[in-house]
């Protein structure tokens, strides 16, 4: 790597470590509540849950087949079978249970307890299934050949003592530990807490992030182009994003370049929302309605403060009217450097303002909105950000990067060999490339040339 001093623009950079540690400053875990089990799912525990009863409740088979006594199966052959009294059904949900006796063995269903004087199981592959002739291969159904829960048996194989027995609390016992706090509830951790009798569980609520994209070029996909217009591909990344960092996310259609329209859109959507995302309109052109709209919120949406920082380029870097502040700063990072930050409304909601390339834009919500809803679920600090590995450039040429700038370029990371290797170009623009990346090789500051075998930082985004 060869490396230069940042360069003095005369206006205040922000590190991306700056901006974000402002973000998650300002972000505060959302408040518990009960839920039912299946809306729980994707939420964070806030209690340690303790087992009530043991896991399973009681001995029962592994194996449809039949429940014995050890001693009356030992050595039994198929030449020599041991044939034994047949004295009745278990099937998963018996209550009453025949008691097996000297010479006596009980069909048995999986999951079925183990009846009383029962030692184990033998499978009914291992018997003639009381049909008098040989191996059988299943049971007959129970209502077309009821006549088999008695009568005699022919088992073939010994069984040693709990064979195919599941024990009670082999899984878990009562006072066990289910589930610590922090917890986050994915369908096993939902199976285990239905098992365990628990029909609702307290947790931090899912966050709720409304993504608006802006721009009067937008169109929304499936609609004809007309004449210097574009799809919409932000606000369906970063909804897509916002879910994927486990968020309940509502995304709105593109808004045009009209500062009414957007506060207007802006209060509408406060009432659902826990977090607003916006992408576009945060530079410095005469239609970049964000900085506008946000300048003169306006009383009826008061917020409290983000925090400081000095803004960018000719605007004004502080907006504050009627107690609401959005600030707008430059970032010392390549693709994202226009961001801007505050919290409106009532209830303070964060508002994080992304720039419009899509690739800037993506790139910005995995630094700063994915660790924003991931503070917000309650996880800790270390489930906050994506996970980093150390790998080794491989590329046919030397990579550039800016001098004074985090840069963060796509790559494709192969683990088994350690490396990565770039994907497209540096372009803020280049969507393709970016569906083709799973991860973000990092370039630091004041590095601005990256020779292939280099060691850099990788963010992992699968």
């Amino acid at each position: 790597m060869s490396s230069s001093a940042p360069q003095d623009t005369g206006h205040r950079l922000w590190s991306v470590d700056e901006h974000l540690a402002d973000v998650l400053g300002a972000v505060r875990p959302l408040e518990p509540i009960e839920l039912q089990l299946l809306d729980a799912q994707g939420c964070v525990l806030v209690e340690d849950v303790t087992v009530p009863v043991a896991l399973p409740p009681f001995d029962n088979s592994s194996m449809d087949g039949y429940a014995v006594r050890t001693a009356d199966v030992q050595g039994a052959s198929e030449e020599f079978p041991a044939v034994l009294t047949v004295v009745g059904d278990v099937a998963a949900g018996s209550g009453a249970l025949p008691t097996v006796g000297p010479g006596e063995a009980a069909r048995i269903m999986t999951g079925a307890p183990l009846p009383p004087g029962a030692e184990a199981v033998v499978p009914v592959e291992w018997t003639d299934g009381g049909t008098g002739g040989g191996a059988a291969a299943g049971m007959t159904p129970a209502s077309a050949a009821p006549e088999q829960a008695g009568g005699e048996v022919r088992v073939h194989r010994a069984a040693e003592a709990r064979a195919h027995v599941r024990a009670r609390g082999s899984d878990v016992q009562a006072g066990d530990l289910a589930l610590a706090a922090g917890t986050v509830l994915g369908p096993p951790q939902i199976a285990l807490l239905a098992a365990i009798g628990r029909g609702t569980v307290r947790v931090r609520p899912r966050p709720r992030v409304v993504v608006l994209s802006t721009g009067s070029e937008l169109v929304q996909p499936g609609e004809p182009l007309t004449a210097g217009t574009i799809y919409d591909s932000n606000s369906f990344a970063l909804a897509a994003a916002a879910r994927d960092a486990g968020a309940i996310a509502y995304r709105v259609g593109a808004v045009a370049d009209d500062a009414d329209t957007l506060r207007s859109t802006i209060e509408d959507q406060l009432i659902r929302a826990d977090l607003l995302v916006t992408t576009g309109g945060v530079s410095v052109g005469a239609y970049d309605v964000v900085k506008e709209a946000l300048s003169s919120v306006g009383s009826s949406i008061p917020s409290g403060s983000s925090g400081s920082g000095d803004g960018e380029g000719d605007a004004d870097p502080d907006v504050e009217v009627d107690a609401t502040r959005i600030d707008f700063r430059k970032l010392a990072m390549q693709p994202g450097k226009p961001q801007g930050f505050g919290t409106v409304g009532p209830d303070h909601t964060p508002l994080l303002a992304l720039p419009g390339n899509p690739v800037s834009s993506y790139v910005s919500f995995e630094l700063f909105v994915r660790p924003a809803i991931r503070a917000l679920m309650g996880l800790p600090e270390s489930e906050v950000r994506r996970p980093s590995v150390r790998a080794v450039l491989k590329a046919d040429k030397a990579l550039g990067s800016p001098a004074g700038r985090r840069q963060f370029l796509r790559g494709k990371y192969d683990a088994e060999t350690g490396t990565v290797s770039p994907v497209g170009g540096s372009g803020s623009h280049l969507i393709a490339a970016l569906a083709h990346a799973d991860s973000l090789m990092v370039v630091p500051e004041d590095v601005t040339s990256v020779e292939p075998g280099t060691e850099l930082e990788v963010v992992l985004l699968g």
